[in-house]
Protein backbone atom coordinates (compact mmCIF):
# COMPACT_ATOMS: atom_id res chain seq x y z
CA UNK A 1 0.00 0.00 0.00
CA UNK A 2 1.16 3.45 -0.92
CA UNK A 3 2.34 5.52 1.70
CA UNK A 4 0.79 8.95 1.87
CA UNK A 5 0.53 12.32 3.94
CA UNK A 6 -1.88 14.98 3.82
CA UNK A 7 -1.52 17.66 0.96
CA UNK A 8 -1.03 20.28 3.47
CA UNK A 9 2.28 18.05 4.43
CA UNK A 10 3.16 17.43 1.20
CA UNK A 11 3.29 20.95 0.16
CA UNK A 12 5.99 21.77 2.47
CA UNK A 13 7.88 18.52 1.75
CA UNK A 14 8.27 19.78 -1.89
CA UNK A 15 9.35 23.03 -1.20
CA UNK A 16 12.20 21.62 0.98
CA UNK A 17 12.95 19.78 -1.84
CA UNK A 18 13.12 22.64 -4.17
CA UNK A 19 15.32 24.37 -1.85
CA UNK A 20 13.15 26.71 0.10
CA UNK A 21 14.72 27.44 3.52
CA UNK A 22 11.95 29.26 4.94
CA UNK A 23 8.50 29.55 4.63
CA UNK A 24 6.87 33.17 5.81
CA UNK A 25 3.68 32.17 6.70
CA UNK A 26 -0.18 33.89 8.32
CA UNK A 27 -2.41 31.30 9.12
CA UNK A 28 -6.06 31.12 9.36
CA UNK A 29 -8.75 28.41 9.18
CA UNK A 30 -7.89 26.98 5.66
CA UNK A 31 -3.91 25.99 7.64
CA UNK A 32 -5.35 23.02 9.56
CA UNK A 33 -4.39 20.29 6.85
CA UNK A 34 -1.13 22.36 6.83
CA UNK A 35 -0.26 22.78 10.18
CA UNK A 36 -1.36 18.77 10.94
CA UNK A 37 1.13 17.99 8.32
CA UNK A 38 3.77 20.08 10.10
CA UNK A 39 3.13 18.54 13.13
CA UNK A 40 3.32 15.05 11.69
CA UNK A 41 6.57 15.64 9.73
CA UNK A 42 7.81 16.72 13.04
CA UNK A 43 6.98 13.97 14.73
CA UNK A 44 8.43 11.44 12.02
CA UNK A 45 11.95 13.47 11.36
CA UNK A 46 11.25 14.38 8.15
CA UNK A 47 13.17 17.91 7.20
CA UNK A 48 10.86 20.48 5.97
CA UNK A 49 11.39 24.53 5.33
CA UNK A 50 11.33 26.64 8.39
CA UNK A 51 8.02 27.54 8.99
CA UNK A 52 7.82 31.44 10.92
CA UNK A 53 4.85 32.79 11.77
CA UNK A 54 4.80 36.43 10.46
CA UNK A 55 1.66 38.58 12.24
CA UNK A 56 1.04 40.43 9.14
CA UNK A 57 1.36 40.03 5.56
CA UNK A 58 3.44 42.81 4.38
CA UNK A 59 5.78 41.88 7.01
CA UNK A 60 5.88 38.04 5.09
CA UNK A 61 6.51 39.30 1.73
CA UNK A 62 8.96 42.32 2.85
CA UNK A 63 11.23 39.39 5.00
CA UNK A 64 10.72 37.00 1.13
CA UNK A 65 12.14 39.99 -0.44
CA UNK A 66 14.92 40.84 1.19
CA UNK A 67 16.24 37.08 1.88
CA UNK A 68 15.83 36.65 -1.66
CA UNK A 69 18.29 39.68 -1.96
CA UNK A 70 21.19 38.17 0.08
CA UNK A 71 20.69 34.27 -0.86
CA UNK A 72 19.27 34.80 -4.91
CA UNK A 73 16.90 32.32 -3.66
CA UNK A 74 13.28 32.40 -4.00
CA UNK A 75 11.15 31.89 -0.61
CA UNK A 76 7.67 30.96 0.33
CA UNK A 77 5.18 32.98 1.86
CA UNK A 78 1.64 31.52 2.67
CA UNK A 79 -1.27 33.49 3.52
CA UNK A 80 -4.69 33.26 4.73
CA UNK A 81 -7.56 33.28 1.48
CA UNK A 82 -8.50 36.58 0.14
CA UNK A 83 -8.03 38.95 3.45
CA UNK A 84 -4.64 37.95 3.84
CA UNK A 85 -3.69 37.52 -0.12
CA UNK A 86 -4.95 41.20 -0.30
CA UNK A 87 -2.56 42.26 2.51
CA UNK A 88 0.14 40.17 0.77
CA UNK A 89 -1.05 43.03 -2.43
CA UNK A 90 1.91 45.27 -1.75
CA UNK A 91 4.42 43.07 -1.32
CA UNK A 92 3.83 40.98 -4.49
CA UNK A 93 3.87 44.92 -6.38
CA UNK A 94 7.23 45.75 -5.21
CA UNK A 95 8.43 41.78 -6.09
CA UNK A 96 6.76 42.00 -9.66
CA UNK A 97 8.59 45.60 -9.97
CA UNK A 98 11.77 44.70 -8.94
CA UNK A 99 11.92 40.96 -10.56
CA UNK A 100 12.27 39.14 -7.10
CA UNK A 101 11.33 35.64 -7.20
CA UNK A 102 8.44 34.90 -4.47
CA UNK A 103 6.23 31.36 -4.41
CA UNK A 104 2.73 32.70 -2.90
CA UNK A 105 0.06 31.24 -1.52
CA UNK A 106 -2.88 31.21 -0.14
CA UNK A 107 -5.95 29.21 1.40
CA UNK A 108 -8.96 29.21 -0.23
CA UNK A 109 -11.68 28.91 1.29
CA UNK A 110 -14.07 25.85 1.12
CA UNK A 111 -15.77 25.25 -1.98
CA UNK A 112 -18.41 22.98 -0.45
CA UNK A 113 -20.69 23.77 2.33
CA UNK A 114 -21.47 19.79 4.40
CA UNK A 115 -20.70 16.03 3.29
CA UNK A 116 -16.62 16.74 2.68
CA UNK A 117 -13.88 16.71 4.80
CA UNK A 118 -12.59 20.10 5.38
CA UNK A 119 -16.18 21.63 4.17
CA UNK A 120 -17.04 24.97 5.28
CA UNK A 121 -17.50 25.31 9.39
CA UNK A 122 -17.46 28.64 10.35
CA UNK A 123 -19.47 31.89 8.83
CA UNK A 124 -16.13 33.29 7.20
CA UNK A 125 -15.81 30.26 5.12
CA UNK A 126 -19.23 31.87 3.22
CA UNK A 127 -17.79 35.59 3.85
CA UNK A 128 -14.70 35.04 2.66
CA UNK A 129 -15.28 33.55 -1.28
CA UNK A 130 -14.41 35.18 -4.04
CA UNK A 131 -15.05 34.75 -7.84
CA UNK A 132 -11.86 35.38 -9.37
CA UNK A 133 -9.83 35.30 -5.26
CA UNK A 134 -6.50 35.65 -7.89
CA UNK A 135 -7.66 38.33 -9.49
CA UNK A 136 -6.09 40.40 -6.22
CA UNK A 137 -2.12 39.36 -7.12
CA UNK A 138 -2.50 38.32 -11.53
CA UNK A 139 -1.29 41.58 -12.83
CA UNK A 140 1.99 41.02 -10.06
CA UNK A 141 2.84 37.49 -10.50
CA UNK A 142 4.35 35.53 -13.85
CA UNK A 143 2.36 32.27 -13.15
CA UNK A 144 -0.80 31.65 -11.27
CA UNK A 145 -3.60 28.22 -10.80
CA UNK A 146 -5.27 26.50 -8.17
CA UNK A 147 -4.58 23.39 -6.31
CA UNK A 148 -6.97 20.71 -7.71
CA UNK A 149 -6.21 17.91 -6.90
CA UNK A 150 -3.65 16.37 -4.26
CA UNK A 151 -1.47 14.54 -6.57
CA UNK A 152 -0.77 17.91 -8.75
CA UNK A 153 1.41 18.96 -5.48
CA UNK A 154 4.91 18.27 -6.41
CA UNK A 155 4.19 18.76 -10.69
CA UNK A 156 2.56 22.44 -9.61
CA UNK A 157 5.10 23.64 -7.00
CA UNK A 158 7.97 22.76 -9.59
CA UNK A 159 6.29 24.69 -12.46
CA UNK A 160 5.63 27.53 -10.11
CA UNK A 161 9.18 27.87 -8.50
CA UNK A 162 10.61 26.72 -12.50
CA UNK A 163 8.61 30.01 -13.72
CA UNK A 164 9.18 32.48 -11.08
CA UNK A 165 13.25 31.86 -11.02
CA UNK A 166 13.20 32.01 -15.05
CA UNK A 167 14.81 35.34 -16.62
CA UNK A 168 12.97 37.31 -15.75
CA UNK A 169 12.06 36.78 -12.59
CA UNK A 170 9.39 37.10 -10.70
CA UNK A 171 6.39 36.22 -7.80
CA UNK A 172 3.89 33.85 -9.25
CA UNK A 173 1.06 32.51 -6.74
CA UNK A 174 -1.06 29.41 -6.13
CA UNK A 175 -4.43 28.97 -4.46
CA UNK A 176 -4.54 26.30 -2.12
CA UNK A 177 -8.42 25.08 -1.47
CA UNK A 178 -9.45 23.91 2.03
CA UNK A 179 -10.76 20.55 0.79
CA UNK A 180 -7.96 19.57 -1.70
CA UNK A 181 -5.61 20.14 1.38
CA UNK A 182 -7.21 17.29 3.81
CA UNK A 183 -7.19 14.60 0.77
CA UNK A 184 -4.24 12.30 1.28
CA UNK A 185 -1.36 12.63 -1.23
CA UNK A 186 1.11 9.81 -2.35
CA UNK A 187 4.63 10.22 -0.08
CA UNK A 188 6.24 8.78 -2.75
CA UNK A 189 8.09 11.09 -4.65
CA UNK A 190 7.81 14.49 -2.81
CA UNK A 191 11.51 14.51 -2.32
CA UNK A 192 12.71 13.72 -5.87
CA UNK A 193 14.87 16.54 -7.12
CA UNK A 194 13.22 19.16 -9.45
CA UNK A 195 10.99 17.83 -12.67
CA UNK A 196 12.09 21.76 -14.40
CA UNK A 197 14.60 23.47 -14.93
CA UNK A 198 14.23 27.72 -14.67
CA UNK A 199 15.86 29.53 -17.92
CA UNK A 200 18.42 31.10 -17.52
CA UNK A 201 18.65 34.37 -19.93
CA UNK A 202 21.79 34.82 -21.48
CA UNK A 203 22.49 37.46 -23.89
CA UNK A 204 22.80 37.48 -28.21
CA UNK A 205 26.28 37.34 -28.69
CA UNK A 206 26.08 39.01 -31.83
CA UNK A 207 24.02 42.14 -30.40
CA UNK A 208 26.44 41.81 -27.75
CA UNK A 209 29.40 42.91 -30.71
CA UNK A 210 27.63 45.43 -31.63
CA UNK A 211 27.34 47.09 -28.55
CA UNK A 212 31.04 46.57 -27.53
CA UNK A 213 32.02 48.25 -31.16
CA UNK A 214 29.81 51.06 -31.00
CA UNK A 215 30.73 51.86 -27.24
CA UNK A 216 34.36 51.41 -27.94
CA UNK A 217 34.40 54.05 -30.72
CA UNK A 218 31.84 56.68 -28.47
CA UNK A 219 33.21 59.59 -27.78
CA UNK A 220 30.96 60.45 -24.58
CA UNK A 221 29.69 56.87 -23.01
CA UNK A 222 27.46 56.74 -20.44
CA UNK A 223 25.71 53.87 -18.32
CA UNK A 224 23.10 54.69 -16.41
CA UNK A 225 22.68 51.59 -13.89
CA UNK A 226 19.50 51.38 -11.52
CA UNK A 227 19.56 47.75 -10.54
CA UNK A 228 22.85 46.26 -9.76
CA UNK A 229 25.59 45.07 -12.63
CA UNK A 230 24.82 41.58 -11.45
CA UNK A 231 26.85 39.32 -8.96
CA UNK A 232 29.49 39.91 -6.62
CA UNK A 233 31.66 39.01 -9.81
CA UNK A 234 30.38 40.98 -12.34
CA UNK A 235 30.23 44.12 -9.59
CA UNK A 236 34.11 43.90 -9.70
CA UNK A 237 34.32 43.36 -13.25
CA UNK A 238 32.03 46.63 -13.96
CA UNK A 239 33.78 49.08 -12.12
CA UNK A 240 37.32 47.52 -13.44
CA UNK A 241 35.96 47.67 -16.73
CA UNK A 242 34.39 51.41 -16.33
CA UNK A 243 37.60 52.92 -15.39
CA UNK A 244 39.86 51.05 -18.18
CA UNK A 245 37.43 52.82 -21.29
CA UNK A 246 36.68 56.17 -18.69
CA UNK A 247 32.80 55.29 -19.13
CA UNK A 248 30.73 57.61 -16.81
CA UNK A 249 28.61 55.48 -14.50
CA UNK A 250 25.21 57.16 -13.26
CA UNK A 251 22.64 56.12 -10.47
CA UNK A 252 19.82 57.65 -10.95
CA UNK A 253 17.36 56.56 -8.37
CA UNK A 254 19.65 53.61 -8.17
CA UNK A 255 17.40 50.48 -6.24
CA UNK A 256 21.15 48.80 -6.14
CA UNK A 257 24.51 49.24 -6.37
CA UNK A 258 26.25 49.29 -9.86
CA UNK A 259 29.36 50.84 -8.59
CA UNK A 260 31.19 52.36 -5.32
CA UNK A 261 30.15 55.47 -4.64
CA UNK A 262 33.74 56.29 -4.51
CA UNK A 263 34.51 55.12 -8.06
CA UNK A 264 36.33 57.56 -10.12
CA UNK A 265 34.02 57.00 -12.85
CA UNK A 266 30.62 57.48 -10.86
CA UNK A 267 29.43 60.77 -11.45
CA UNK A 268 26.81 60.21 -9.13
CA UNK A 269 22.62 60.58 -9.34
CA UNK A 270 22.12 63.13 -11.74
CA UNK A 271 22.67 61.94 -15.42
CA UNK A 272 21.53 65.36 -17.09
CA UNK A 273 24.81 66.88 -17.64
CA UNK A 274 26.17 63.61 -18.92
CA UNK A 275 22.75 63.01 -21.19
CA UNK A 276 23.57 66.11 -22.81
CA UNK A 277 26.81 65.12 -24.48
CA UNK A 278 26.38 61.00 -24.68
CA UNK A 279 26.60 59.35 -27.96
CA UNK A 280 26.51 56.15 -26.75
CA UNK A 281 23.79 55.61 -23.74
CA UNK A 282 23.94 51.88 -21.99
CA UNK A 283 20.31 51.71 -19.74
CA UNK A 284 21.57 49.04 -17.42
CA UNK A 285 18.29 47.33 -15.79
CA UNK A 286 16.58 50.54 -15.33
CA UNK A 287 13.01 50.72 -15.79
CA UNK A 288 12.94 54.60 -15.99
CA UNK A 289 16.65 55.84 -16.62
CA UNK A 290 16.26 59.44 -16.90
CA UNK A 291 13.23 62.48 -16.67
CA UNK A 292 11.89 62.72 -20.03
CA UNK A 293 11.00 66.40 -19.63
CA UNK A 294 14.26 67.39 -17.75
CA UNK A 295 16.89 65.14 -19.41
CA UNK A 296 16.80 65.76 -23.24
CA UNK A 297 19.19 62.97 -25.02
CA UNK A 298 22.30 64.72 -27.20
CA UNK A 299 21.03 64.40 -31.15
CA UNK A 300 21.95 61.45 -32.60
CA UNK A 301 22.69 59.26 -29.55
CA UNK A 302 22.27 55.65 -29.35
CA UNK A 303 20.73 53.74 -26.78
CA UNK A 304 21.60 50.42 -25.61
CA UNK A 305 18.58 48.99 -23.12
CA UNK A 306 20.45 45.89 -20.84
CA UNK A 307 18.84 43.62 -18.67
CA UNK A 308 16.99 40.28 -17.96
CA UNK A 309 13.65 42.23 -20.08
CA UNK A 310 15.41 45.40 -21.37
CA UNK A 311 11.77 46.53 -23.26
CA UNK A 312 10.01 46.13 -19.64
CA UNK A 313 7.03 43.75 -21.04
CA UNK A 314 4.78 43.86 -18.06
CA UNK A 315 4.36 47.92 -17.93
CA UNK A 316 2.15 49.36 -20.67
CA UNK A 317 3.82 52.51 -20.83
CA UNK A 318 8.08 52.96 -21.49
CA UNK A 319 8.89 54.49 -24.65
CA UNK A 320 13.01 55.13 -23.68
CA UNK A 321 14.56 54.95 -26.99
CA UNK A 322 16.28 51.21 -27.72
CA UNK A 323 18.01 51.13 -30.59
CA UNK A 324 19.40 47.98 -29.15
CA UNK A 325 17.93 45.40 -26.72
CA UNK A 326 19.98 42.88 -24.99
CA UNK A 327 18.17 40.33 -23.09
CA UNK A 328 19.77 38.22 -20.16
CA UNK A 329 21.18 38.10 -16.59
CA UNK A 330 22.95 40.85 -15.92
CA UNK A 331 25.38 38.64 -14.47
CA UNK A 332 26.07 37.50 -17.94
CA UNK A 333 25.81 39.99 -19.86
CA UNK A 334 28.01 42.49 -18.35
CA UNK A 335 30.99 40.20 -18.46
CA UNK A 336 29.91 39.01 -22.15
CA UNK A 337 30.21 42.77 -22.90
CA UNK A 338 33.81 43.51 -21.16
CA UNK A 339 34.69 40.46 -22.79
CA UNK A 340 33.44 41.67 -26.45
CA UNK A 341 35.32 44.72 -26.04
CA UNK A 342 38.51 43.17 -24.96
CA UNK A 343 41.07 43.81 -27.30
CA UNK A 344 38.81 46.33 -30.00
CA UNK A 345 40.99 49.56 -30.96
CA UNK A 346 40.99 52.58 -29.07
CA UNK A 347 41.99 56.17 -28.84
CA UNK A 348 44.31 55.75 -25.74
CA UNK A 349 44.96 59.35 -25.40
CA UNK A 350 41.24 60.15 -25.91
CA UNK A 351 40.53 57.14 -23.09
CA UNK A 352 42.95 58.67 -20.84
CA UNK A 353 41.79 62.34 -21.13
CA UNK A 354 38.39 61.20 -20.82
CA UNK A 355 38.93 59.00 -17.50
CA UNK A 356 40.49 61.54 -15.85
CA UNK A 357 37.81 64.13 -16.64
CA UNK A 358 35.32 61.89 -14.71
CA UNK A 359 37.81 61.35 -12.30
CA UNK A 360 37.87 65.24 -11.63
CA UNK A 361 33.88 65.70 -11.62
CA UNK A 362 33.36 62.22 -9.58
CA UNK A 363 35.73 64.14 -6.49
CA UNK A 364 33.83 67.18 -7.05
CA UNK A 365 30.58 66.03 -7.26
CA UNK A 366 31.21 63.88 -3.90
CA UNK A 367 32.64 66.77 -2.19
CA UNK A 368 30.06 69.19 -2.95
CA UNK A 369 27.02 67.09 -1.56
CA UNK A 370 28.55 66.07 1.42
CA UNK A 371 29.91 69.30 2.67
CA UNK A 372 26.14 70.68 1.90
CA UNK A 373 24.97 67.72 3.99
CA UNK A 374 27.56 68.78 6.73
CA UNK A 375 25.90 72.11 7.11
CA UNK A 376 23.68 71.33 10.34
CA UNK A 377 23.05 75.34 11.04
CA UNK A 378 19.52 74.80 11.07
CA UNK A 379 19.28 71.51 12.38
CA UNK A 380 19.68 67.77 11.08
CA UNK A 381 18.78 66.69 7.26
CA UNK A 382 18.55 63.45 5.43
CA UNK A 383 21.40 64.55 3.88
CA UNK A 384 23.59 64.62 7.32
CA UNK A 385 21.83 61.45 8.62
CA UNK A 386 23.38 59.97 5.29
CA UNK A 387 26.97 61.12 6.04
CA UNK A 388 27.14 59.86 10.04
CA UNK A 389 25.71 56.47 8.66
CA UNK A 390 27.92 56.61 5.81
CA UNK A 391 31.18 56.79 8.18
CA UNK A 392 29.90 54.55 10.86
CA UNK A 393 29.41 51.64 8.07
CA UNK A 394 32.83 52.44 6.60
CA UNK A 395 34.60 49.00 6.92
CA UNK A 396 31.98 47.08 8.44
CA UNK A 397 30.24 44.19 6.26
CA UNK A 398 26.39 46.13 6.13
CA UNK A 399 23.60 46.38 4.02
CA UNK A 400 21.26 49.49 4.05
CA UNK A 401 17.78 49.50 2.97
CA UNK A 402 16.60 52.53 2.25
CA UNK A 403 13.53 54.31 2.08
CA UNK A 404 12.74 57.77 1.47
CA UNK A 405 15.74 57.37 3.60
CA UNK A 406 19.28 57.80 3.45
CA UNK A 407 20.60 59.69 0.04
CA UNK A 408 22.77 57.49 -1.74
CA UNK A 409 26.67 59.39 -2.75
CA UNK A 410 26.28 61.15 0.23
CA UNK A 411 26.05 57.74 2.39
CA UNK A 412 29.39 56.03 1.36
CA UNK A 413 28.70 52.68 0.00
CA UNK A 414 31.27 50.40 -1.41
CA UNK A 415 30.29 46.74 -1.86
CA UNK A 416 27.98 44.65 -3.72
CA UNK A 417 25.17 43.91 -1.89
CA UNK A 418 25.96 47.14 0.37
CA UNK A 419 22.74 49.49 -1.04
CA UNK A 420 19.43 48.34 -1.55
CA UNK A 421 16.34 51.31 -2.29
CA UNK A 422 12.87 51.13 -2.14
CA UNK A 423 10.93 49.45 -5.03
CA UNK A 424 9.86 51.85 -8.01
CA UNK A 425 6.42 50.47 -7.63
CA UNK A 426 6.22 52.25 -4.40
CA UNK A 427 4.93 49.95 -2.10
CA UNK A 428 5.69 51.59 1.48
CA UNK A 429 6.11 49.90 3.99
CA UNK A 430 9.67 47.19 2.70
CA UNK A 431 12.49 48.84 4.12
CA UNK A 432 12.13 47.71 7.50
CA UNK A 433 10.85 43.80 6.79
CA UNK A 434 13.62 43.33 3.74
CA UNK A 435 16.11 44.34 6.53
CA UNK A 436 14.84 41.85 8.72
CA UNK A 437 14.47 39.16 5.76
CA UNK A 438 18.48 39.84 4.64
CA UNK A 439 19.19 39.35 8.64
CA UNK A 440 17.95 36.16 8.79
CA UNK A 441 19.72 35.39 5.43
CA UNK A 442 23.10 36.38 6.68
CA UNK A 443 23.67 36.80 10.31
CA UNK A 444 27.10 38.62 10.63
CA UNK A 445 25.57 41.17 8.11
CA UNK A 446 24.81 44.49 9.73
CA UNK A 447 21.05 45.41 8.29
CA UNK A 448 19.88 49.13 8.65
CA UNK A 449 16.56 50.36 7.17
CA UNK A 450 16.64 53.84 6.80
CA UNK A 451 13.06 55.23 6.10
CA UNK A 452 10.89 58.27 6.92
CA UNK A 453 8.31 58.37 9.35
CA UNK A 454 5.37 57.36 7.20
CA UNK A 455 6.87 54.31 5.46
CA UNK A 456 7.67 53.43 9.09
CA UNK A 457 4.11 53.59 9.96
CA UNK A 458 3.40 51.97 6.75
CA UNK A 459 5.54 48.69 7.96
CA UNK A 460 3.00 47.79 11.05
CA UNK A 461 6.05 48.57 13.04
CA UNK A 462 4.32 46.73 15.81
CA UNK A 463 4.08 43.63 14.16
CA UNK A 464 8.35 44.02 12.98
CA UNK A 465 9.61 44.61 15.97
CA UNK A 466 7.79 41.43 17.66
CA UNK A 467 9.10 39.42 14.75
CA UNK A 468 12.85 41.16 15.34
CA UNK A 469 12.45 40.03 19.11
CA UNK A 470 11.06 36.48 18.11
CA UNK A 471 13.43 35.53 15.48
CA UNK A 472 16.67 37.67 17.63
CA UNK A 473 16.69 39.59 14.50
CA UNK A 474 19.48 42.48 15.30
CA UNK A 475 18.55 45.03 12.64
CA UNK A 476 18.96 48.76 12.95
CA UNK A 477 16.45 50.82 12.05
CA UNK A 478 16.95 54.70 11.42
CA UNK A 479 13.82 57.21 11.22
CA UNK A 480 14.35 60.19 9.30
CA UNK A 481 11.28 62.10 10.86
CA UNK A 482 10.47 65.08 9.58
CA UNK A 483 6.49 64.59 10.26
CA UNK A 484 5.13 64.77 7.04
CA UNK A 485 4.75 62.84 3.29
CA UNK A 486 8.20 64.47 2.23
CA UNK A 487 7.60 62.51 -1.26
CA UNK A 488 4.38 64.39 -1.75
CA UNK A 489 5.66 67.91 -1.20
CA UNK A 490 7.63 67.56 -3.33
CA UNK A 491 5.73 65.96 -5.91
CA UNK A 492 3.82 69.32 -5.39
CA UNK A 493 6.24 71.64 -4.69
CA UNK A 494 7.90 70.30 -8.38
CA UNK A 495 4.77 70.78 -10.48
CA UNK A 496 3.57 73.94 -8.61
CA UNK A 497 6.96 75.62 -7.48
CA UNK A 498 4.93 79.21 -7.55
CA UNK A 499 1.66 77.65 -6.68
CA UNK A 500 -0.55 78.32 -3.53
CA UNK A 501 0.58 74.81 -2.43
CA UNK A 502 4.01 75.55 -2.14
CA UNK A 503 3.71 79.28 -0.50
CA UNK A 504 1.55 77.84 2.64
CA UNK A 505 3.00 77.25 5.87
CA UNK A 506 1.04 73.39 5.98
CA UNK A 507 0.68 72.52 2.89
CA UNK A 508 -2.85 69.99 2.69
CA UNK A 509 -2.63 66.42 2.80
CA UNK A 510 0.76 66.17 3.94
CA UNK A 511 1.50 66.84 7.49
CA UNK A 512 2.13 63.53 10.00
CA UNK A 513 1.49 65.43 13.22
CA UNK A 514 1.67 65.27 16.07
CA UNK A 515 4.36 62.29 15.78
CA UNK A 516 3.88 59.23 17.76
CA UNK A 517 7.19 58.46 20.33
CA UNK A 518 8.79 55.71 17.98
CA UNK A 519 11.19 54.65 20.89
CA UNK A 520 8.08 53.86 22.62
CA UNK A 521 6.82 51.39 19.84
CA UNK A 522 10.49 50.07 19.62
CA UNK A 523 10.94 50.02 23.21
CA UNK A 524 7.95 47.48 23.85
CA UNK A 525 9.19 45.19 22.18
CA UNK A 526 12.44 45.34 24.50
CA UNK A 527 14.78 46.94 21.49
CA UNK A 528 16.89 49.45 22.54
CA UNK A 529 16.05 52.82 21.35
CA UNK A 530 16.65 56.80 21.10
CA UNK A 531 15.07 59.53 20.16
CA UNK A 532 17.93 62.33 18.15
CA UNK A 533 17.03 66.14 17.94
CA UNK A 534 20.75 67.41 18.79
CA UNK A 535 22.97 67.27 15.54
CA UNK A 536 25.84 66.62 17.69
CA UNK A 537 24.25 63.99 19.46
CA UNK A 538 23.88 61.69 16.24
CA UNK A 539 27.20 60.11 15.88
CA UNK A 540 27.01 59.07 18.74
CA UNK A 541 23.92 57.67 18.91
CA UNK A 542 24.64 55.79 15.67
CA UNK A 543 27.93 54.54 17.01
CA UNK A 544 26.06 53.31 20.39
CA UNK A 545 23.13 51.53 18.11
CA UNK A 546 25.58 49.87 16.45
CA UNK A 547 27.20 48.27 19.71
CA UNK A 548 23.68 47.15 20.58
CA UNK A 549 23.33 45.44 16.99
CA UNK A 550 26.86 43.49 16.84
CA UNK A 551 27.46 42.83 20.64
CA UNK A 552 24.54 42.94 21.90
CA UNK A 553 22.37 40.76 18.89
CA UNK A 554 19.89 42.97 19.87
CA UNK A 555 17.19 45.13 17.28
CA UNK A 556 17.84 49.02 17.83
CA UNK A 557 16.59 52.11 16.67
CA UNK A 558 17.04 55.63 16.31
CA UNK A 559 14.50 58.09 15.79
CA UNK A 560 15.75 60.99 14.00
CA UNK A 561 14.16 64.18 13.73
CA UNK A 562 14.85 65.91 10.43
CA UNK A 563 14.39 69.01 8.92
CA UNK A 564 12.20 68.93 5.59
CA UNK A 565 13.97 68.65 2.49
Amino acid sequence: MTETITAGGAVFTRLKALGVDYVFANSGTDFPPIIEGLAEARSNGIALPKALVIPHEHAAMGMAHGYYLMTCRAQAVMLHTNVGLSNGVIGAINAACEHVPILLMSGRTPVTESGRFGARTVPIAWGQEMRDQTALVRESCKWDYELRFPEQVAGLLDRAHAIASSTPKGPVYLSLPRETLCEPCPRDGLDGPPAIAPVVGAPNPEAIRTAAEWLAGARSPLVIAQRGSGDADSFTAFADWAEDWGIAVCSWWATHLAISTEHPCHVGADPGPWLAEADVVVVLDSLAPWWPDRHPLADGAKVINIGPDPVFSRFPVRNFPSHLSIAGENRLTVPALIAAMRGLARDEAAVAARRARLAGASEATRTAIRAKAADTARGITKGYVSLCLGEALDGLKASVFSELGTQLGVLKRTDHRSWFQEPHSGGLGWSFPCAMGAQLAEPDRICVATLGDGSYMFANPTVCHQIAEALALPVLVVIVNNEEWGAVRGSVAGLYPQGHAARANDMPLTALKPSPDFAMTASASRAWSRTVTDPAELHGAIEAALRVVREEKRQALLDVKVLPD
